[in-house]
């Protein structure tokens, strides 16, 4: 019988959130600690209206308190003897967190047993102080089946071959393990990941069997949110507001990724497009549409190049950028080309204000909040606009 996850260091107690790490100022990562979830909703809703003046707003979507996180992403340190996963403090050494309430039962007990594997195997953390040691991070990403995909990034591959000769013990430590990578960082910088992906499994993509009813394709470097049953709430928004709209027969998904907005609104009668700069991703979303079935295509492509170099003009156009926005040059694309509608999904009010400003043609008719990052200031805000 496998062992249970570590007790989840986070827990709601009279409907305010604690927990030891933070407590200790071991992580003070969710800064809203302490601040009762209620107000953190309301707060989070009268900042987005603040700033997008929509015409109506649905209820918040909140999702759960603790064990939201599909995804961890931890530093790597400590000794070759007791690695630790979590962060580095100011001193640069590590401080453990793998009892982190943020993260889902299955990706605690994951984590538990991969620190235990890295010991064994004799995986050298990384000393960011002295730059010495080879295992920086351990990323590790969980579908909602319970499957998991883990990425080993190490300053070289100098230890990739005693990785692969210890994977059937890790395989055989984390059952729920489908697909293992080493990616390769060499560079002495805060820079979570490198170019270069090494896929030790059989199976090098994760499936995300959505309760939407789509199952999206996950490579090693695909991007996804952190909150499964919050993002289904998102796609399932903009494809109730899509089917609203009776004169919408094609749509462009702009910085699609995985095709996550495009292949919940392809439909029959209706002609989708994804535009992702990332190839991987766009190989990932075209292998789903295939075996789904599914109306859509996609292009690898920059979303504001394609946009200006297409000539044509669909009934529909999602966006979906980095906290950036998606800036002036497509902001005024939107605004000028005539296209009738827009989901714009955002996780950054303030840069999504910015671009809507310069596209006063098109009015927010409906918003919603969906606090996808609970316990900080962060959340996504999506908006239907209609010209």
């Amino acid at each position: 019988m496998a062992d249970p996850p570590p007790a989840p260091s986070l827990r709601v107690v009279d409907g305010v959130p604690r927990c030891h790490h933070y407590d200790a100022f071991r992580c003070r990562s969710c800064t809203l600690l302490g601040i009762p979830r209620e107000r953190q909703l309301s707060d989070k809703e009268a900042h987005a209206r603040s700033l997008v003046d929509a015409g109506g707003w649905l209820p918040t979507v909140a999702g759960a308190d603790v064990g939201f996180r599909n995804k961890a992403k931890m530093v790597v340190g400590g000794t070759v003897e007791a690695p630790t996963l979590g962060i580095l403090d100011r001193d640069l050494a590590g401080v453990d967190l793998r009892d982190c309430g943020l993260h889902s039962d299955g990706l605690r007990a994951s984590l538990q047993r991969v620190a235990a594997w890295i010991a064994e195997a004799g995986l050298t953390p990384y000393d960011v102080a002295t730059r010495r040691g080879e295992l920086k991070h351990v990323l590790l990403t969980e579908s909602p089946d319970g499957e998991t995909m883990l990425r080993l990034v190490m300053r070289s591959t100098a230890l990739e071959a005693r990785i692969r000769s210890r994977l059937p013990t890790l395989l055989e430590a984390v059952p729920a393990l489908r697909v293992v990578t080493v990616n390769v960082q060499p560079e002495h910088k805060a820079v979570l990941e490198g170019e270069r992906e090494i896929v030790l499994t059989d199976a090098g993509v994760l499936p995300m069997r959505l309760a939407t009813g789509v199952t999206l394709r996950l490579g090693p470097r695909s991007f996804f949110q952190t909150n499964t049953p919050v993002a289904e709430a998102l796609y399932d928004q903009a494809r109730a507001w899509v089917s609203d709209l009776p004169d919408v027969r094609t749509v462009w998904d702009l910085y699609c990724g995985v095709g996550g907005f495009a292949l919940h609104l392809a439909s029959e009668g209706r002609e989708v497009l994804g535009v992702e700069a990332s190839a991987d991703a766009v190989g990932a979303a075209s292998a789903t549409a295939a075996a789904s079935g599914a109306p859509a295509r996609f292009v690898a492509a920059d979303a504001t190049a394609y946009a200006l170099a297409a000539g044509t003009v669909p009934d529909l156009v999602v966006v979906n950028p980095p906290r950036r926005g998606i800036g002036a040059e497509l902001a005024g694309w939107l605004e000028s080309c005539g296209v009738r509608h827009v989901v714009y999904s955002s996780c950054n009010a303030q840069s999504l204000a910015r671009d809507l400003a310069l596209m006063p043609s098109l009015r927010p008719v409906e918003a919603r909040v969906l606090d996808m990052f609970p316990h900080t200031t962060h959340y996504e805000v999506i908006t239907l606009l209609s010209r």
